[in-house]
């Protein structure tokens, strides 16, 4: 993969990931993809699990923005420094974190999702 292969993909995707349009977003993924983030260390490994997980997440956050701040190539795809916009309530959580990407054939073939989600749980709360 290019930088600009790259850098294209991996704008689209985190544009997919606003909107809450799941089927739009699984289209990225390869059929059996790994996904895990901290709400699922353990991770979903295929569509038929991590579909139902991006469901109810984006259902959940259909405002929240994605916005790629460093993009480091690997052998196997990227790694992605980014920050994400998150509506809670009347509040608007910033988050950063990181994503390893990993793609064979253009579809990402593991994604795994690391950041520290104390703002985000305490928000969560806060709006309850």
């Amino acid at each position: 993969m290019t930088w600009d292969e790259a850098i294209g993909f991996c704008d689209t995707w985190l544009a997919a990931w606003t909107g809450n349009a799941p089927d739009r977003l699984m289209e990225f993924y390869a059929s059996d993809a790994y996904y895990s983030d901290p709400s699922v260390p353990d991770g979903l490994r295929g569509h038929e699990s991590i579909r139902p997980y991006i469901v109810k997440l984006l259902a959940h956050n259909p405002d929240w923005e994605w916005t790629r701040k460093e993009l480091f190539l690997t052998e196997k795809g990227f790694t992605l420094k980014w920050k994400a916009r998150i509506p809670v309530g009347v509040r608007e959580v910033v988050e950063h974190g990181l994503d390893i990407v990993e793609i064979t054939q253009g579809r990402i073939t593991r994604n795994e999702v690391y950041f520290d989600r104390t703002q985000l749980l305490a928000a969560l709360r806060e709006r309850t």
